[in-house]
């Protein structure tokens, strides 16, 4: 009963090395996955010259707004003031030109933080799109290892499994030729038995027919 299992477990056996084999092979491709996406992420001097133009351009942001609360402030107190002097239109105009001036400055300074920064982030995103590029096949790499780490796993179990069978089969197997052998000897223990009995009944038989044959 248990022969048909001998057969299958060798070939089971060179099966899970196979896909561990196979295993380690995408590991390593894996690897190989991993230094390419190493070669395309950001290299520290690039996020060192990114910070420091993103601080740059916070500083320029700052300063416009600080420019134009200033002015504000300034136009505030001089628009109110115009209206005590003699020339108040000609006042005024002069208070709203120098607000403009420094509302386009502030503007300006503002503008250039910002366009720093849109091309920081527009540069960040370029080398994340290689980088996501570079990944791709690290994570094909890395799910196919997966795949094949579950199908040796898999292989493995169905390998204990058959070996389980195959142990319980033959303790099954062992089982049933013991009791089989016991049960014959019992048996061959109990026509013994009967047949000295039988024997004993014969003797006893013929010595009762010998000694009614002898009377007179």
């Amino acid at each position: 009963m248990i022969d048909r299992f001998r057969p299958l477990l060798p070939g089971r056996r060179r099966a899970a090395k196979s896909l561990l084999g196979a295993g380690w092979a995408l590991c390593f491709g894996l690897l190989s996955g991993l230094a390419t996406v190493a070669q395309g992420a950001p290299t520290a001097e690039q996020n060192a010259d990114w910070e420091q133009r993103l601080t740059r351009a916070a500083e320029l942001r700052r300063a416009g707004a600080e420019r134009q609360a200033a002015a504000d402030r300034l136009y505030e107190a001089q628009e109110p003031a115009c209206y005590k002097k003699f020339l108040v239109n000609r006042c005024r105009d002069n208070a709203y030109r120098e607000l403009t001036e420094s509302t386009r400055e502030a503007k300006r300074l503002e503008n250039e933080g910002k366009a720093i920064e849109r091309q920081v982030k527009k540069e960040q995103f370029s080398v994340r799109d290689v980088e996501a590029a570079a990944m791709a096949p690290a994570r094909e790499a890395k799910l196919k290892a997966l795949e094949v780490e579950t199908a040796a796993a898999r292989t493995e179990a169905e390998l204990e499994e058959a070996t389980t069978r195959a142990d319980k089969a033959r303790k099954a197997e062992e089982g049933a030729r013991r009791k089989a052998e016991e049960a014959e000897r019992l048996r061959k223990k109990q026509a013994d038995h009967e047949a000295r009995l039988a024997e004993k009944v014969q003797k006893a038989n013929a010595k009762a027919a010998a000694a009614g044959s002898e009377k007179p």
